[in-house]
């Protein structure tokens, strides 16, 4: 007999699209936690609230305006970070606020705008279409492709970037590449969790996967499988005990990074 929790479509769209993002964040999570660019992600993700604003004010898909405004957070940051003028962190923080007040600002300007912006700060994971499962998997699709041709110049600028520049690699490309695709993954992610836990779900799979397995191609391989558990289990946890799940999933998340500590503590490890 089927359980009952398969019997539901919305169920089978949010466990496909866990799976699916598991795939996207255990991968571009691995660069973002190795290279410590965890801020960066987050700085993206909510200057793409711009774009949701945006699209709700002239009527176009949100999910366009935030890959939009995304990528262009991802362009600005990799052209100036090496401008000694500018501190990355702080331009990052002009970003994040900034990209949050226009879309504030946007929805604010729209006539009889009533819908609910809950959904994109804090995700719902539950009201995935399946339109949006052929945009996830082209993404997982175009960020496995990526990752393969580019491994070895991927590996060489998130371990040492100065040696990277040194043997003649386009750091620069490279990275502004490597940000394009942390931007497009953070909005698919913002379907799942929302803008403000879009941070963890990027880190925390990686971050566990980190202390255990310290080859890179070892470590994507096990932040995915790692992500796969922890959303679907914050799916179950959800479903049975009427919670949010994007919230849920990512106390489940803090719960097993802190699990993972405690473990590697006692043992020494």
């Amino acid at each position: 007999m089927i359980p009952e929790i398969f019997q539901y479509d919305f169920m089978i769209n949010a466990i496909i699209a866990s799976i699916l993002a598991s795939i996207a964040f255990g991968i571009v999570g691995s660069y973002v936690v190795v290279k410590r660019i965890i801020f960066i992600s987050g700085g993206i993700s909510h200057t793409a609230y711009g774009g949701i604003g945006l699209g709700i004010l002239l009527g176009f898909d949100p999910m366009l305006g935030a890959i939009a405004f995304s990528l262009i957070a991802a362009f600005i940051i990799s052209k100036l970070r090496n401008n000694a003028s500018n501190n990355e962190d702080v331009l990052i923080g002009i970003m994040w606020a900034f990209g949050m007040a226009l879309g504030i600002l946007f929805t604010s300007m729209t006539p009889g705008y009533t819908q609910n912006l809950s959904s994109y700060l804090f995700g719902n994971i539950l009201t995935v279409p399946r339109e949006e499962l052929y945009m996830m998997l082209l993404l997982d699709i175009g960020i496995v492709s990526i990752t393969a041709i580019y491994f070895k110049e991927f590996q060489a600028i998130t371990f040492d970037e100065e040696y990277a520049r040194v043997i003649g690699l386009p750091v620069d490309n490279l990275y502004l590449l490597l940000l394009i695709i942390i931007a497009l993954t953070t909005v698919v992610l913002i379907k799942l969790v929302g803008i403000i836990l879009v941070v963890a779900l990027l880190s925390i799979p990686a971050s566990i996967s980190q202390r255990y397995i310290t080859n890179l191609r070892n470590m994507m391989l096990l932040s995915i499988a790692v992500g796969m558990v922890l959303t679907i289990a914050g799916l179950f946890t959800a479903y049975y005990f009427n919670l949010a799940a994007g919230a849920a999933t990512i106390i489940l998340s803090v719960f097993a990074f802190l699990l993972s500590n405690l473990y590697l503590k006692l043992t020494n490890k």
